[in-house]
């Protein structure tokens, strides 16, 4: 079994020692090399990266990558069975390996991040976050074009959780028909939707809206799906300085102050 989880980054940072994980530069186009594979490299979108956010690595993925499952994770973010603690030895060790994957996918369809539930409808979660009229035109792109997805899209908007960070773990077949479904509809919006004017934020329209297009997708062909942890991979400075802070303080206070 080939498994390939792509690691999307846009810096040099610390990658899990196991050959299933392939860091990939996103919006490589014109950037510092920094060793990784780049999606700028054959059919590639790259250039779109400040809009399409992490999709960019999966566009390349689609074009130029051969394997037999293919998932995606970020530099920050990784699938994770129980947390070994706080620091950043235990969150590392509680990444999933390759064996892990391999046990999971011989029973599930996909495994996916927990769901998120929110205090307000899908709908009106991005309609009071983002801009209202780029949904609407997914709305109408789906109705025009694929009708048979109408049903899914409306369960989704109108329900209040949703599979964020557009991570997931799947066989290439199933990655493949989301991706032919995906893109015509995100490149098809591009037509309308005009980000000259969205802060940079606001620019990452088509990551936002690849979210909601990834669970209407998911709903629709009902595959059984494995939810897992997601573990933060980052050297918290902050929490370490305070320990350290904490630790001094105790040592003055024992040692010195009797």
């Amino acid at each position: 079994m080939d498994i390939k989880i792509l690691v999307a980054t846009h810096k040099k940072y610390w990658m899990p020692n196991d050959d299933i994980y392939l860091p990939i530069q996103v919006g490589a186009e014109g950037k510092e090399d920094f060793g990784y594979i780049k999606d700028n490299t054959g059919d590639n979108i790259s250039i779109k990266n400040p809009n399409y956010c992490e999709l960019t690595a999966l566009y390349w993925a689609w074009k130029n990558l051969n394997c037999d499952y293919i998932g995606l994770c970020h530099y920050r973010r990784y699938f994770s069975h129980n947390i070994k603690g706080r620091f950043f030895r235990g969150r590392k060790a509680s990444i999933l390996s390759k064996s892990d994957i391999k046990h999971i996918l011989l029973n599930y369809d996909i495994i996916l991040p927990p769901l998120i539930t929110c205090k307000e409808s899908v709908k009106d979660g991005y309609y009071n976050n983002h801009y209202k009229k780029d949904l609407d035109i997914i709305e109408k792109i789906i109705t025009t074009k694929y009708p048979n997805y109408l049903e899914d899209y409306y369960h989704i908007m109108n329900n209040n959780y949703l599979h964020f960070l557009n991570m997931f773990i799947m066989s290439i077949d199933k990655f493949h028909s989301y991706c032919s479904w995906l893109f015509p509809i995100l490149f098809e919006s591009e037509k309308y939707i005009n980000t000259s004017s969205y802060n940079s934020y606001q620019s990452r329209v088509y990551g936002f809206l690849s979210e909601r297009l990834f669970n209407i997708w998911l709903h629709h062909n009902n595959f059984k799906i494995y939810e897992t942890n997601i573990v933060s991979i980052h050297q918290n400075q902050k929490f370490l300085r305070k320990k350290i802070e904490q630790l001094q303080e105790y040592l003055n206070y024992k040692f010195f102050n009797n």
